[in-house]
């Protein structure tokens, strides 16, 4: 799939790096910005039990 990507850029080898790399960029950003805050909603390791009262 990657090399299905990468092969389809326009431009020379060095703009497809650099082309590459900004969609690498925006990919993290968006999945850090939207997807794993959506995702931390579903999952148990944001619950803590240091401090809780509930201790046996």
């Amino acid at each position: 799939m990657y090399a299905w990507i990468f092969c389809h850029l326009p431009g020379p080898l060095w703009v497809r790096i650099i082309i590459s790399l900004a969609l690498i960029f925006i990919a993290l950003v968006l999945m850090v910005q939207f997807l794993f805050p959506w995702m931390s909603h579903f999952t148990q390791f944001t619950d803590s039990t240091i401090g809780s009262t509930d201790q046996p």
